[in-house]
């Protein structure tokens, strides 16, 4: 029998709605710790039931499956899922936040995802239409409250929250998908306000962290998760956050500044992220899988480990259920109104 890999460091994703004997080379790789799920793996939810159990099988050993699935813009699987409103749409609506955290989270355990890349903890400060309605509220107080029940609200169903992009995306007009934006502000000011849903949820229990492509050079000339400062000092030291830090992604444009693909998974690995998104490109998925030691970081694992899922119901016992059936109805009716 041979002994089971270690949860690896990186993040990758795969081309279609099944995998490829490619796909599966890449998942048995000893540094691959995770696969990230787009629209374009996803047919309808008995696909994607096969489709991780592939994912699954072909690692020796445990795999991270995820998704961005907040709700509005930014939900990868449609067809067969409860239409989610934005965050913004619960500051009028906050009775029914944490039962939405639940449903999120409940419609993809059940179907063999860990964990979405939710919740946004960014304040809206109404410059930004990369985060825009993604943020629970330009209100500082109000985006905790509402980001705490979200997040209590998944934990609720078995899914670990993910808190996103620290230290703060909601102040910038510039897209880091396409460009490299930069904060000239403080960090007194970053902590009275951009950082407050963070170190709440921190509090709380916060399972995982994304950094920000962003520069915040009265901090550091280095965007966020690059950054030794923001990632070890601020976020594990100063914070406490004892959970996962997740790069953002190293394909896009706001990370392209440190350097090539082997740079940015050096750079961020060294700054304290404890594993790497590489997506929607394969060559550098395979450079990055290449060029990352392979270390055996028992502390790491463990904290990648407390991401997997925790889903006691069938997806049959799930739509059956009285209060999936009440939920999923409140928040279709909250997107069409918001909409």
């Amino acid at each position: 029998m041979n002994k089971q890999l270690p949860i690896g460091p990186i993040m990758i994703d795969i081309s279609s709605t099944t995998l490829s004997q490619y796909d599966k080379e890449k998942i048995a790789h000893p540094n691959t710790g995770a696969i990230i799920l787009f629209a374009r793996n996803y047919a309808e939810p008995k696909q994607i039931i096969e489709l991780c159990q592939q994912i699954k099988a072909a690692r020796n050993g445990p795999i991270l499956i995820a998704v961005d699935q907040e709700g509005g813009r930014v939900q990868r699987f449609q067809n067969g899922f409860t239409r989610l409103p934005p965050a913004a749409s619960y500051a009028e609506n906050s009775a029914i936040t944490e039962d939405a955290g639940w449903l999120m989270a409940a419609e993809l355990l059940v179907l063999g995802i860990d964990f979405s890349f939710a919740p946004v903890l960014d304040i809206d400060c109404g410059v930004s239409q990369i985060i825009g309605n993604r943020s629970f509220s330009e209100d500082c107080e109000l985006a905790c409250q509402l980001a705490a029940k979200f997040s209590k609200g998944m934990r609720s169903a078995g899914m670990a929250a993910t808190g996103k992009h620290f230290p703060g995306h909601g102040a910038i007009a510039l897209d880091s998908h396409l460009a490299l934006p930069v904060d000239n502000r403080d960090l007194d000011t970053l902590m009275q306000k951009d950082i407050r849903p963070f170190k709440q949820l921190i509090k709380e229990g916060l399972e995982g962290i994304m950094p920000a492509h962003v520069v915040y050079p009265a901090i550091d000339e280095l965007p966020a998760g690059f950054s030794v400062i923001w990632v070890t000092e601020i976020l594990r030291k100063q914070l406490g956050f004892n959970g996962a830090v997740f790069s953002d992604d190293l394909s896009m444009e706001g990370a392209a500044a440190v350097g090539d693909f082997n740079e940015r998974a050096r750079l961020a690995r060294l700054a304290g992220c404890d594993m790497m998104l590489v997506c929607n490109n394969e060559i550098a998925a395979e450079q990055v899988l290449e060029s990352t030691p392979i270390e055996h970081n028992t502390r790491r694992e463990q904290r990648l480990l407390a991401m997997l899922g925790k889903s006691s119901l069938s997806p049959q016992e799930l739509k059956d259920s009285t209060k999936w059936q009440t939920v999923s109805q409140q928040l279709i009716q909250l997107s069409d109104t918001y909409a």
